[in-house]
């Protein structure tokens, strides 16, 4: 009786220990690249070249249906902040222009921001699977010579899954989700042409 009771409060313990592992907070650090090619409209200008979090909140989303802190997801604006200005800068760069990183007088200026970034669980379509939907949102503001132009680059996925994801997994998506985005935004040709001008 005593061996069973014992096998008993083992087996809770590791379910509840495996349970309390499966929502435990997340915190990713996110490096996402443009990898499409971009047209090359400039000529050596300078361009000032920014990028910033346009979001609420670090947290984006949460790995179970419920509210529960210890499920949440944070990209933190510290993180992936920097390398979104490092990535516009890159493909400033590509463009034919002279990335910069101070205003002056006639100078066009660049704006990166982040402004929406989400995770969200559901259902999923099939039995026994869940989903998880995912949604970046860049938006980029050119402005030249007395003229600005503005530019929303939406990338949206949805993953089915059996487990929850891992940290791993969910940075693995979140960087080509905002690769996505990235690619859309340097491939506009009206915002590179407002550079260019």
């Amino acid at each position: 009786m005593q061996r069973r009771s014992f096998l008993l409060s083992i087996t809770l313990l590791c379910t509840g220990l495996w349970l309390s592992g499966c929502s435990s907070p997340q915190y990713l650090e996110v490096t996402p690249e443009r990898s499409a090619p971009v047209a090359q409209v400039g000529n050596g200008q300078e361009v000032a070249v920014f990028a910033q979090d346009g979001r609420d909140s670090d947290v984006i989303g949460q790995r179970s249906g419920g509210g529960m802190s210890n499920s949440r997801i944070t990209v933190s604006s510290h993180t992936l902040i920097p390398k979104l200005q490092r990535e516009a800068e890159r493909a400033v760069r590509d463009m034919g222009f002279t990335p910069v990183s101070q205003q002056a007088e006639g100078r066009p200026t660049l704006t990166l921001e982040l402004a929406r970034l989400n995770y969200a669980r559901a259902d999923g379509a099939n039995p026994g699977l869940d989903e998880a939907r995912l949604e970046g949102v860049l938006r980029a503001v050119a402005r030249n010579d007395g003229t600005t132009y503005t530019g929303t680059y939406t990338s949206s996925r949805t993953q089915e899954y059996a487990l929850k994801p891992g940290a791993d997994k969910n940075t693995e998506m979140l960087n080509a989700l905002l690769g996505k985005a990235l690619d859309r935004a340097f491939n506009d040709g009206e915002l590179g042409a407002l550079l260019a001008r």
